[in-house]
């Protein structure tokens, strides 16, 4: 019985401790705190059975993590190893490009007409440009002029003398030898009275020389006559006939001009740009306007030696148009290499001593699309990967010049 009694106390001396009152309501204080320690007790023997019981849930966590952890580390070494053994991949970067044609004046003038515009599709023999040239006019109607009266001395030449012509000729050459007989029998009259001796020598002499001069007339007159009715000389004839050509010349080249002023496309593609405007006064020679010929087109890469047997003559090769590409469809084409060339010096990687390795040149690439794309233009981007392992191992310590 001393054992409750001396809780009893106990607990009164703690519950004076909560409330030193002195009153009915700390008895009842009293008994609470009496059942606050019993409660707070009891909590501290539970947490070690839950301890207890949570001990091997955390060794089950930390064995999964663990297992986790290296299941990790394998497949991420995998991974590497993988990685490392695919083929490591060089990316090349190319420019498309197309024929161009510059079409320049050849005769000076003053724009009149354009007749295209940047961007339109021509076709060859297409009129671009119409020039006005007043020059070229003055002189295609001199050409013209000449070649009339060049014609004119070729068809006197090759018709020969007029009826009336030669009747004339005719009539001089009998007249001169009417008078050639006469001077002849007057001469052989005064020769008999001189031997008679009924003339003096001098009257025979004059009758004598009076006699070959109308010969030698008679005799100029009978030529005259010939050459009427034979016509004109062969070389005179080809004379005028050299003339006509010559004329006929100019007058083509003055044409050749009227026609060159009306600019024609020489081939079938796209205005790539227009460099004059309506009324500019131009020189020979000087550009007017770019074409582009869009089915000549290729594509150049610069290839160190190294990767230039996949490359070589007549290879095929893939490469992607970034600029026509969409994220969901890359564009390709096949290209085929048809022409390469080494590049000057500075492209030249050289090793950084003489034991590493050679001069490494670079090569400059052409090839041609299998076929040609209008949507292409020059400039464009041109991305192609190769496989490093399929060319020779470049040397160590190797840079560029």
């Amino acid at each position: 019985m001393s054992e409750p009694h001396h809780e009893s106390d106990t607990g009164s001396d703690n519950a004076k401790k909560l409330d030193p009152s002195d009153t009915p309501h700390n008895e009842q204080a009293s008994f609470k705190a009496d059942t606050n320690i019993e409660e707070v007790a009891t909590p501290a023997y539970i947490r070690s059975q839950a301890t207890a019981k949570k001990s091997p849930l955390l060794k089950k966590v930390i064995i999964a993590l663990v297992v986790i952890i290296v299941l990790g580390v394998i497949a991420y070494g995998l991974f590497k190893s993988n990685e490392h053994n695919e083929p490591e991949t060089i990316t090349l970067q190319g420019q498309m490009q197309m024929q161009q044609t510059s079409i320049a004046a050849k005769v000076p003038g003053r724009i009149a007409k354009i007749l295209v515009s940047e961007g339109d599709n021509v076709t060859a023999g297409q009129q671009l440009i119409e020039m006005d040239s007043p020059e070229i006019n003055a002189k295609i109607n001199q050409a013209k002029a000449g070649k009339q009266m060049a014609q004119s001395q070729l068809d006197k030449a090759e018709n020969g003398a007029r009826p009336q012509e030669i009747a004339q000729a005719k009539a001089a050459w009998q007249a001169n030898k009417a008078a050639s007989d006469l001077a002849t029998n007057t001469y052989e009259r005064i020769n008999r009275l001189y031997e008679e001796g009924l003339m003096a020598r001098q009257k025979r002499d004059e009758a004598f020389a009076q006699s070959l001069a109308t010969q030698d007339q008679t005799e100029a007159a009978r030529l005259q006559y010939e050459i009427a009715i034979e016509g004109t000389r062969s070389e005179d004839k080809s004379a005028a006939t050299a003339q006509v050509a010559q004329v006929d010349a100019q007058l083509e080249e003055a044409l050749v001009a009227k026609t060159e002023a009306n600019l024609k496309s020489p081939i079938a593609g796209i205005v790539d740009s227009v460099i004059v405007s309506v009324g500019e006064v131009i020189g020979q020679g000087v550009p007017l306007l770019t074409l582009v010929d869009t089915n000549n087109q290729w594509v150049v890469l610069n290839v160190t030696e190294t990767y230039l047997n996949q490359f070589a003559i007549g290879k095929q090769f893939t490469g992607t148009i970034p600029a026509l590409s969409t994220a969901e469809s890359p564009y390709t084409k096949q290209f085929t290499v048809y022409a390469t060339s080494t590049l000057s010096d500075f492209a030249t990687w050289r090793p950084t001593n003489n034991d590493d390795g050679f001069d490494v040149r670079t090569f400059e690439v052409k090839a041609r699309p299998t076929s040609p794309d209008s949507r292409v233009r020059s400039g464009m981007s041109v991305i192609v990967r190769i496989n490093p392992q399929a060319s020779p191992v470049l040397a160590n310590n190797q840079i560029p010049e």
